[in-house]
């Protein structure tokens, strides 16, 4: 019997009991739009944030003293790098990058006098083209400017936590080069709300010159920022950036926590892929094991004008194949709405809970992602799960005696 008879018979099948295939083949769509909106969620959030972190704070690549270690964020002379301007002029030289932003690192206590909080101290050149969001973040006050002394900036998620306003006079502690404890006394110019909770609610920001004067280390630096015109460009520019004795860190690295939170997490998301799809594919079975025994004597009578088992079991499996068709197509017409709406609208979550990812640019809206790769895999699966599940009740039927199934009420 041709393919196209095959497929005559199961659609003419199918729409006898429309309600059933109508439900059956919506609960296949529902479970297909639950799965694309998990894979655009872990998309989207995994472009967006890498792609924020390194707008914000990472850069594409960094140079550092080879001894530099961020989590003590030294201020040791042997662990930074200095002359700036040479640095910047250097790395600007080079095809590909667009700009070179030196920044100074510390830890200290920021302090009013109603409370205290431990506080990461940024020094900046605030005409870097690196630090445009922190200007374009400004919510009250005023930006920087170099030759600024006595003042910083202030995230606004911090200020609120302390109770801080513009014009405030505040003190900051925090040790030296030499560990000598130093304390002194800045005026609050602006406050800087980036859109990224994580991010602004434990750090202050002056500028480099300022910074480096409180810090007692001269004309030295952390680290210099670089970002380049094009991402893909990381390892041609890192390997023209190689000088003896620093180190060169790229972007993966950077954010490898980022990638490896993903990665870990997608075991969890896999899990939740499978159930879903064992639960769609079990319901289709379920509905062609009862179409099976409602056409007990339908089966019997074709068995007996010569239909043989072979292709009584092809008409059962392309009627389970038709029907999680049907399924995919209402599921991709339902799940590409879902997805847009979380690609172009996202949702919003609460600041508070933004701030709970520290230090990365996690922002207190969440955006999916059209990854229509993973979309085309996860319905090939879900189709070829359904297919072989289909083979069971297709399996039975096709054993069935034509004297037993003409008997069969």
């Amino acid at each position: 019997m041709s393919l196209s008879k095959y497929l005559s018979m199961a659609y003419r099948d199918l729409l006898r009991n429309g309600r059933r295939t109508a439900l059956t083949a919506l609960a296949v769509a529902l479970g297909l739009v639950v799965v694309f909106a998990f894979s655009s969620l872990i998309d989207g959030m995994l472009e967006s944030m890498v792609a924020d972190n390194i707008r914000l704070s990472s850069g594409h690549l960094q140079i550092r003293n080879d001894s530099y270690d961020t989590d003590t964020a030294s201020l040791k002379s042997q662990d930074l790098l200095e002359e700036a301007d040479d640095w910047v002029a250097q790395a600007e030289s080079l095809a590909g990058v667009q700009s070179a932003a030196p920044v100074l690192w510390s830890g200290g206590l920021l302090s009013t006098p109603g409370e205290s909080m431990g506080i990461q101290i940024v020094g900046i050149d605030p005409e870097d083209a690196f630090h445009v969001p922190i200007r374009d973040g400004i919510t009250a006050g005023q930006y920087l400017s170099a030759d600024d002394r006595g003042k910083i900036l202030v995230g606004k998620i911090l200020a609120d936590q302390m109770g801080i306003t513009v014009g405030q006079r505040v003190s900051v502690a925090a040790s030296d080069a030499n560990g000598v404890g130093q304390e002194g006394i800045f005026t609050v110019a602006g406050l800087v709300d980036t859109g990224f909770p994580s991010i602004d609610q434990n750090r202050i920001l002056m500028p480099m010159a300022q910074a480096q004067a409180f810090s007692g280390v001269g004309d030295r630096f952390s680290t210099l920022i670089l970002v380049l015109a094009d991402q893909e460009d990381t390892a041609l520019v890192a390997g023209k950036v190689q000088v003896p004795d620093t180190q060169i860190v790229t972007w993966e690295d950077l954010n490898s926590l980022i990638l490896e939170s993903v990665g870990t997490g997608m075991i969890f998301y896999y899990i939740l892929y499978g159930i879903v799809f064992l639960a769609v594919a079990v319901l289709i079975a379920n509905t062609l094991l009862m179409s099976v025994f409602a056409r007990a004597r339908e089966i019997g009578i074709l068995a007996s004008l010569g239909m043989r088992s072979r292709q009584i079991l092809g008409l059962f499996f392309v009627e389970g194949t038709l029907l999680a068709l049907f399924g995919i197509a209402l599921g991709w017409l339902l799940g590409m709405g879902v997805v847009a709406y979380m690609t172009f609208v996202g949702f919003s979550i609460p600041a508070e809970t933004a701030t709970m990812v520290e230090g990365i640019a996690f922002g207190s809206t969440i955006k999916g992602g059209f990854a229509l790769d993973q979309f085309i895999i996860l319905s090939l699966l879900l189709l070829v799960i359904v297919s072989l599940v289909s083979l069971y009740p297709a399996w039975y039927a096709s054993k069935m005696e034509p004297v037993d199934a003409l008997h069969a009420v």
